[in-house]
């Protein structure tokens, strides 16, 4: 790997300030938060403004916000990501740190379908296919993902008097019972399931959002019963969290400060 170049990673830093607070600063206020010489700041407060990274807000002399090239640059990345492709990535990131079968799933209406798949190396693991459709109600991935909806548009996924399909004894087959589960996963930040979809196995899954903040996919650890408990379900909910995180990232979301 090569040398980082102070003087672009200093640039990088003032760029990345703009990020936060109401995305206006002025080069004193770049000054005092880097703790950079003020010739260093001018010079590349100057250099940048000459490239159109930041501008001169009008109006208020002296201060800087982004300019049009990071939109620019962000614009084009956006255009060019692949969610499966980069869930595959992170799927595997995640597998490789729980040797457990890793999933991230898309909503269609009341099911899920499955765009990334990566397998535990266990003998004793879930079977499963990317591309493969289950009913929402019965998965970790689509309860996240059902929580996620605004309540109007889930009332006309799931009325209150649809008839829910069971998969195995456990899956939930009443409406007022999946919202009240809805509810307690919003309060959670994660979704369990627990045998629903398939007798041998139980899952926790967490929301993966895109630039916006919207919730676009879920993902997921799934286990076999024989290696299921609540430690272990602590561990992986943690683990799936950091994991839907990363793969949010990727798609441009920024957590909050």
């Amino acid at each position: 790997m090569g040398r980082l170049v102070p003087a672009v990673t200093r640039a990088l830093d003032i760029l990345e300030l703009f990020l936060d607070g109401d995305g206006t600063l002025s080069a004193p206020d770049i000054v005092r938060r880097l703790r950079l010489p003020r010739t260093t700041v001018h010079e590349l407060v100057t250099t940048l403004a000459a490239r159109q990274y930041i501008v001169p807000v009008p109006g208020q002399p002296g201060q800087y916000r982004l300019g049009v090239r990071p939109y620019q640059l962000g614009s084009h990345y956006a255009e060019r990501l692949d969610l499966a492709a980069e869930g595959q990535q992170v799927a595997r990131a995640v597998a490789e740190t729980c040797d457990e079968t890793v999933h991230v799933a898309i909503l269609d209406g009341t099911d899920v379908i499955y765009i990334a798949k990566v397998d535990s190396t266990h003998a004793v693991r879930m079977v499963s296919a990317a591309g493969r459709r289950l009913p929402a109600h019965c998965t970790s991935v689509g309860k996240m993902l059902l929580a996620s909806l605004p309540e109007p548009e889930l009332a006309a996924r799931i009325p209150d008097g649809a008839g829910l399909a069971a998969m195995t004894p456990d899956s939930i087959t009443d409406p007022g019972v999946l919202r009240e589960a809805l509810a307690a996963i919003r309060e959670r930040g994660v979704a369990v399931e627990n045998r629903e979809s398939n007798p041998d196995v139980s899952c926790v899954a967490a929301p993966v959002r895109d630039r916006t903040g919207q919730v676009v996919a879920a993902l997921s650890i799934s286990v076999p019963m024989i290696r299921w408990s609540d430690e272990r379900l602590a561990e992986l909910a943690q683990l799936a969290a950091k994991g839907a995180v990363e793969l949010s990232e990727r798609l441009g979301h920024r957590r909050a400060a």
